[in-house]
């Protein structure tokens, strides 16, 4: 096992209190997947009535529990959902899908409930089989003591290298009705979501249906989940569900079956910060970080272009490096821009490091100033904008430096 390291230091100072959410309830459990003296496994158990919409990796060799939730999808409703770490049932062929069978067998057996509604999800090691028989002797204890407030210790069980849970809430306004968002999510490293993040579930008790929940997802994640890098690779994991119970409708709450219906709105923007707020917090947990990076490109000639040189730069090794060490090398993100394949020009480059201007008309500009520099380069949080001069196109991504400790982590993972 790796060695323990400690909690970021750009994890939040205090976590939220979470919320019970009306519908939904939660347990945690040991079942020695590959972790001793520590759960990993969680099953959330919801309503009957409970609609789902999901966004998943866009790897080509995704894992089992991805094939499994897709194919359930369809049906846009959830009774049950079981998240392991420490071993992510990816790359295990026939042995994997057996393993998804096997699980939602034992969760139907100790459930009640049909293997169509209910979700899996693991995380952890590629390529080794898992041993979903161990999920028979500990699923049974988690349906009895599944609670509305174990949210947060769901959390912490889907950790791997994660150095802290990752919780996030939102009450706001539906028709006159107050209802809650709450979201969980886990990841460290392999993080360059095409979709969404490695693993994250949203809760909600608003009454939803799934075509309009799925609208909401796919849209949200374009500014959230799919503009966070830690390392630019993408796992074969990869999940977001949301989950609404509907129980908010008891209370007024009106139906929702359209994404457009405009009473949704508040909820939309609730949820686009929520899963905002979880991805920051994914990217402040990246393997190693000590710095909290936001990479703005602006004037490209479109936002696809930007969002492309934004991610040049997020994820080069070298910009990366150069904000560990402090060291405010916008030579680098001249590199980075450049190889991009967007168009740029040299002579209308413009970067700040910051409220500092470092380059300007593909040149040093003449008041840099290295000690205001490197002073800036300092904070945990530091803000890389680079101004092309061609057009309207924006876009903003998050990341963090790459450190030793990654290298650490990584270099001794299935150990």
């Amino acid at each position: 096992m790796a060695p323990a390291v400690p909690v970021s230091p750009l994890a939040p100072k205090s976590m939220p209190d979470m919320p019970a959410i009306d519908g939904v309830r939660f347990a945690s459990g040991a079942a020695g997947i590959k972790y001793k003296g520590r759960t990993d496994v969680t099953l959330v158990l919801f309503d009957e009535g409970t609609t789902v919409a999901g966004v998943f990796t866009t790897s080509k060799c995704p894992s089992a529990p991805v094939d499994w939730c897709r194919a359930n999808l369809g049906a846009g409703r959830a009774r049950a959902l079981v998240v392991n770490s420490g071993n992510a049932n990816a790359f295990t062929g026939r042995k994997g899908v057996t393993a998804v069978e096997l699980t939602a067998k034992l969760t139907s057996e100790a459930t009640s409930v049909p293997a169509s509604e209910i979700f899996l999800a693991s995380t952890g090691v590629i390529g080794e089989p898992l041993p979903a028989e161990r999920f028979g002797s500990v699923l049974g204890d988690l349906v009895r003591a599944a609670d509305p407030d174990g949210i947060t210790e769901a959390a912490r069980a889907i950790m791997t290298t994660d150095t802290y849970p990752k919780v996030a809430t939102a009450t706001v306004d539906l028709g006159g009705v107050p209802v809650t968002i709450s979201g969980i999510a886990k990841g460290a490293g392999m993080i360059a979501p095409d979709m969404a993040t490695m693993l994250s579930f949203v809760f909600t008790d608003a009454p939803v249906e799934a075509s309009a929940l799925q609208t909401l997802l796919s849209r949200g994640v374009k500014g959230s989940f799919n503009a966070i890098t830690v390392d630019s690779d993408t796992s074969t994991s990869d999940t977001l569900m949301i989950f609404a119970t509907g129980a908010a409708a008891r209370r007024g709450a009106p139906a929702i079956t359209n994404a457009q219906d405009p009473r949704l709105a508040g909820f939309a923007q609730a949820l686009d910060r929520l899963l905002l707020d979880l991805a920051h917090q994914v990217v402040k947990d990246g393997e190693g970080a000590r710095k909290f990076v936001a990479v703005t490109v602006e004037g490209a000639e479109d936002d696809v272009a930007a969002k492309r040189i934004a991610l040049s730069i997020a994820n080069s090794p070298l910009v990366k490096t150069a904000v560990a060490g402090e060291d405010a090398n916008w030579g680098r993100v001249v590199m980075a821009v450049g190889k991009a394949g967007e168009r740029a020009e040299r002579d209308r480059l413009a970067i700040h490091f910051g409220d500092t201007r470092v380059a300007v008309n593909g040149e040093r500009d003449p008041d840099y100033s290295e000690a205001a520099t490197s002073a800036y380069m300092k904070n945990e949080a530091i803000t890389i904008r680079t101004e092309l001069g061609l057009g309207h196109g924006r876009a903003t991504v998050w990341t963090c430096d790459l450190t030793k400790a990654y290298v650490e982590i990584n270099g001794d993972y299935r150990s």
